[in-house]
Parts: C-alpha cells; sequence; structure tokens
C-alpha cells in the first residue's frame, strides 16, 4: 500500500513538473519574455499533478471507450479548475485567473478554450505517459524510491510552507488597502496593492508577476454589485415603459366609454 502511494505521489510530482512547463511556455510566448508560472516557489503546478492522478485513478478503466474517455476528461479537469479557483479566491480572498472576457466561461473560472486542451492531455495521460511512466517508475529499486519519495515529501511540504505564508501576507496587504481606501474603485485597488508588493520581497514579487490578472475578491463584489444595479435599472425602465403604455390603453378606453354615453 505504502508502495503505490509513494509510486502515485511521483506520478503526481512528475505531471505537475510538465503542467509548470507547459504554463511557462505558454505565458512566455504569450508575453514574450520568462515568466516563472505556479502557485508554489518550485518548477511545478500541483493542479495538473491532481488532474493527472485523478485521470489515472478514475478514468483508467475506459482507455477502450476513447470518446466517452476524452468528455469525462473534460468534465473532471473542468470540475477540478473551477473548484481550485473557488477555494483559493475563498481561502486567500484573491482570484488567480479570469476567463470573463473568454466566450463560452462559467464564472470566469473555467472555459472551453481550457478545458478542451486540458481533454486532449488527458488522452495523451492514458494512452502515452502513463503507460511509459508507470513503467520507469516501477523499476527504480525499493530503496531508492523510497528515499526518492521522502526527498520530495519534505520540499514540497517546505515550499507549501513558504508559499501560503506568503500568500497569506498578500491577504493581509489587499485587507489593509480595502481598508485604507474604502471609495477607490476596483482597479486603482488592485493596482495599490501590486505596487506594494512589487517592492517587497522576492516571493511576493514573483507570484504578481506570475498572475498579472490577480485580483482581490472586492474587485469581483464590486462588479457584481454595478451589475445589479444596471440589471435593476433596466427592469424597472421596462415596467414603467408597460405601466405608461398600460395607461394609454385605459386612458383611450375611458374616452371611447365617454363618448358612447354621450
Amino acid at each position: 500500500m505504502f508502495n503505490t502511494i509513494k509510486i502515485y505521489f511521483l506520478l503526481f510530482i512528475i505531471y505537475s513538473f510538465l503542467g509548470w512547463c507547459i504554463e511557462v511556455v505558454c505565458n512566455s510566448i504569450e508575453r514574450k519574455k520568462f515568466v516563472n508560472r505556479g502557485f508554489l516557489l518550485g518548477p511545478y503546478c500541483p493542479i495538473y499533478g491532481c488532474g493527472g492522478l485523478l485521470i489515472t485513478l478514475f478514468l483508467g478503466r475506459f482507455t477502450n471507450r476513447p470518446v466517452f474517455l476524452f468528455i469525462m476528461t473534460i468534465l473532471l479537469c473542468g470540475i477540478l479548475e473551477y473548484s481550485t479557483s473557488y477555494v483559493m479566491e475563498k481561502l486567500f480572498h484573491l482570484r488567480w485567473w479570469d476567463y470573463s472576457k473568454k466566450k463560452w466561461n462559467i464564472n470566469g473560472r473555467v472555459c472551453l478554450d481550457t478545458i478542451i486542451p486540458f481533454g486532449i492531455l488527458g488522452m495523451i495521460i492514458l494512452y502515452i505517459s502513463n503507460p511509459f511512466l508507470l513503467d520507469k517508475i516501477e523499476k527504480i529499486p525499493s530503496l531508492t524510491l523510497t528515499i526518492l519519495f521522502y526527498i520530495l515529501a519534505v520540499v514540497f511540504l517546505i515550499d507549501i510552507i513558504i508559499s501560503l505564508s506568503t500568500i497569506l501576507g498578500i491577504r493581509k496587504t489587499t485587507k489593509q488597502i480595502n481598508k485604507e481606501n474604502t471609495e477607490d474603485n476596483t482597479e486603482e485597488i488592485t493596482k495599490k496593492v501590486k505596487e506594494i508588493l512589487l517592492g517587497k520581497s522576492f516571493v511576493q514579487r514573483r507570484l504578481v508577476n506570475a498572475y498579472p490578472k490577480l485580483q482581490t475578491i472586492k474587485i469581483k463584489v464590486k462588479e457584481k454589485i454595478n451589475q445589479t444595479k444596471d440589471e435593476i435599472e433596466k427592469q424597472k425602465e421596462i415596467i414603467d415603459r408597460k405601466v405608461n403604455i398600460a395607461k394609454k390603453q385605459i386612458n383611450r378606453k375611458i374616452k371611447k366609454v365617454k363618448k358612447k354615453k354621450e
């Protein structure tokens, strides 16, 4: 049982690293400079590792049904990305990515542009990388695998502690700016938070550079309030228009009744 845990943990680290490579390449091409992506300091993105493990554990039995497998991979990765965005937002009062401006998005947390590639990656995992990686990992001597497991686990745990401490510091800064600048609009608050963070430690600067679209929850709340106000105004205009039409119709009928009586 413990040996299985070690194998899957190593697989998790490998897919986290490969996911980091994908993120770095895509973002570096888009922004035309090197971007060290990822929530953690090390070269790994845990969401990819989690996705790879979930696909391996829950969808491996469907390799003889490729179409069904592709659809299920999209659903699984979509749920993972959405839930990760939601949980991180609730924990840290920060939104790390936002697809609101893209078509076919759900609350800005997932969009068609990302879940379709995840579906393709899921197929690659089950048909190509898993058979290769698991075969190589299972051939590692037990003692070597155990040493590798403990080294990676300790490094990963230390990284999580440092990164969580950093993000909690960002959250504290965000709260302070929100309290001091209650009248500022959302863009101004975000700008002030980023300016402060860019002047702090390397770790905080790295996170701001890695996630240039980082936003506070207050930004989203204000946007929703404004959207709600706009919707209320629109509905009010529609109701007023209908009431005026109804009044005119009633007045016409009253005039007709008066003419008949005369």
